[in-house]
């Protein structure tokens, strides 16, 4: 056995011991080896920023990367050359792509839509499972698709790899019996609804600008519907169309700005930091991206400023944490008061006796999406 046989083999038997691995799916990720899949030049996320992995500099740390739990950047800057580092493209942890593929219950013989090609790794396992001339997977970036459809090609899973963009499904190969994405979105196309098949599933990282993401399942119905319930942790770049514009806290943030100040004995932590409580501010508030910015960037220190940015206007809220303090001083600026939204949202969620983001669901369609708590009959969003 080879090196790279060796870590696959131990990656396939950690995730299965870990219970995180399907039985249904081990045959298929043993006869796809990632490390085929990955580009030379990988990026690794060290507190925030993108470190360049060399496969030609380093090829044994490269293998490693490849069969680590990990996600691996695999393009910045949509391939621009700008430098400004931004992530548009990786492969996702093998935890995250065994748990979504396990969501999709995916059968043999079944007709697949995947949205986001990337490395072509997870159209090969899609392959495995349900034979190559039966996938077919779309990626709006033509160098990534055409790195992805030589990786396949040349792996023995020859899938129909095609330069497009996945919010507007592809209608030729419909309908499909399932479709998944690899890219999170905000609001579900409806496109995928009406190319799958009665009875058929979605499978999609879905998040807000507050919170990203939970995976979506949904089933798809007769009438042309949609519907289903959120569940699993599983955050992802968005679909091109969908993202969020960059820009920094100091670019938003500026001293000039007039504001009103406020105190809340309301810390951070609850609303930020419990999965379940922003998933729900997100779903209430619209537009409010959060940001944590620590004292000196050190997040031992103990002193930090949570800013709350709307990312398509000219409205900011910031909350203050210092050490040994149960109030904290909150600034406002704008024509939103993003701190009082969020605060509201907090507290509806609190009342609605903090449901886990496991109770609230979502139904597509063809006049956009709604979300829900329990039923569809409480919508919250």
């Amino acid at each position: 056995m080879t090196a790279a046989d060796d870590l696959h083999s131990a990656l396939l038997a950690d995730l299965a011991a870990a219970g995180r691995l399907s039985p249904q799916w081990r045959d298929d990720f043993t006869r796809v080896p990632r490390h085929r899949f990955i580009p030379e030049t990988v990026w690794l996320d060290e507190d925030g920023e993108p470190v360049p992995l060399r496969r030609a500099d380093s090829p044994d740390e490269w293998l490693r990367a490849c069969y680590a739990d990990r996600p691996l950047i695999t393009q910045l800057d949509d391939g621009d050359g700008s430098g400004h580092g931004y992530s548009s493209s990786s492969a996702s942890m093998p935890t995250t792509v065994a748990m979504m593929l396990a969501a999709l219950d995916l059968r043999p013989g079944m007709r697949v839509l995947e949205i986001g090609t990337g490395t072509g790794y997870n159209a090969a396992l899609l392959a495995a499972r349900a034979g190559a001339e039966r996938v077919t997977s779309l990626d709006v970036d033509p160098a990534v698709a055409e790195r992805a459809r030589a990786s396949l090609k040349a792996a023995g899973w020859p899938v129909n790899v095609v330069t497009a963009d996945g919010t507007a499904g592809y209608p030729p190969a419909a309908p499909y019996d399932r479709v998944l994405a690899t890219a999170a979105v905000q609001r579900v196309p409806y496109a995928w609804v009406a190319q799958t098949a009665p009875g058929g599933r979605i499978v999609t990282p879905w998040g807000t600008a507050f919170h990203n993401g939970a995976l979506l399942h949904l089933r798809v119905r007769a009438d042309g519907t949609a519907s289903g319930r959120f569940g699993g942790n599983s955050a992802f770049m968005w679909v091109r169309g969908q993202r969020l514009p960059h820009g920094a806290v100091e670019d938003r943030v500026r001293p000039e700005h007039d504001c009103t100040q406020t105190v809340t004995e309301l810390h951070p932590h609850y609303a930020l930091a419990d999965f379940d409580a922003s998933f729900a501010i997100g779903v209430r508030v619209p537009a409010m991206k959060p940001v944590v910015v620590f004292d000196n960037d050190d997040p031992g220190g103990g002193a930090y400023t949570a800013y709350l940015l709307d990312p398509f206007a000219e409205s900011w809220a910031s909350w203050r944490v210092e050490p040994g303090t149960c109030r904290f001083p909150v600034r406002q600026h704008g024509p939103r008061r993003l701190f009082d939204e969020l605060r509201a949202a907090y507290m509806w969620w609190a009342d609605a006796g903090r449901p886990a983001h496991t109770r609230f669901g979502l139904t597509v369609d063809r006049a956009g999406q709604a979300v829900w708590l329990d039923g569809p009959e409480r919508r919250v969003g």
